[in-house]
């Protein structure tokens, strides 16, 4: 099972710049996409439905602003919207797809922008977090966290430790994510080496992403029972439709 995952940063600008052709290219069993920033009523056909997908959208109340999509090749058993809460809710920021065996969830944290609304959401959703690893059923993860976690996870780090995304408390939230919460970072359990980015500062076609300075804020995250499940990690550096790259995780689950 192949599950990818990207931040489109406005879904109609990224399909002018290749995002349509990007996803026929990929044959992934289900793609996350967030931040359309566009509702789904104001979208063409062609990207609602691309061909062999079926698309779930859930749209945030303000226009031109967040919102999360599935991509599904199998339609799912069930479709769950936001996490009852409304910061979450309103602003369109989870879109869940039951399958048999396990979930699968777009999922787009806000970046940080409005700094106490983050830390409002971060504390909601750890409470969620804490009830999803509390239930038998298995959960993936997928989306934007806007929040690196460790050192290796943007290039220029020595100057960013007050920079939204990469605060001492922000990186501490993330250690109960992966510790006692017990989740697990599929890329790292794979790719443990710095220099491994899914976000620049600046979308600039003409300069290599390899030289420029990025961030880490992009995850699937599973519970530890799928940690033996997790084949193969990658960051798709050749997608250029967005300022964000592609996470892309194979697992050998089906759906």
């Amino acid at each position: 099972m192949k599950i990818a995952s990207i931040n489109v940063n406005g879904i109609r600008e990224a399909v002018e710049r290749g995002f349509l052709d990007w996803l026929e290219e990929q044959d992934a069993d289900v793609v996350c996409v967030q931040n359309l920033k566009a509702k789904s009523f104001e979208l063409d056909d062609s990207i609602l439905y691309p061909s062999g997908y079926e698309g779930y959208f859930l749209d945030a109340e303000q226009d031109g602003f967040s919102g999360v999509g599935l991509y599904c090749r199998k339609i799912p058993k069930a479709i769950m919207y936001g996490l009852g809460f409304e910061q979450c809710d309103v602003e369109a920021r989870f879109l869940q797809a039951d399958y048999d065996r396990f979930s699968i969830a777009s999922f787009l944290m806000p970046d940080g922008s409005d700094y106490a609304a983050k830390q409002a959401f971060m504390a909601q959703y750890q409470d969620y977090l804490g009830k999803m690893a509390r239930k038998r059923r298995e959960y993936i993860i997928c989306g934007t966290w806007h929040i690196a976690h460790k050192t290796l996870d943007l290039a220029n780090w020595a100057d960013n430790q007050t920079t939204p995304g990469f605060k001492p408390e922000e990186r501490a939230w993330m250690d109960q994510v992966f510790g006692p919460t017990g989740f697990i970072d599929t890329f790292r359990e794979i790719n443990r080496d710095a220099g491994e980015y899914t976000w620049w500062p600046k979308l600039d076609q003409e300069v290599p992403r390899g030289r420029q300075e990025g961030w880490r804020l992009d995850y699937q995250i599973v519970g530890p029972n799928f940690r033996q499940h997790v084949v193969d990690a990658w960051i798709d550096y050749e997608a250029t439709f967005s300022e964000f790259a592609p996470l892309i995780i194979e697992y050998d689950l089906e759906l």
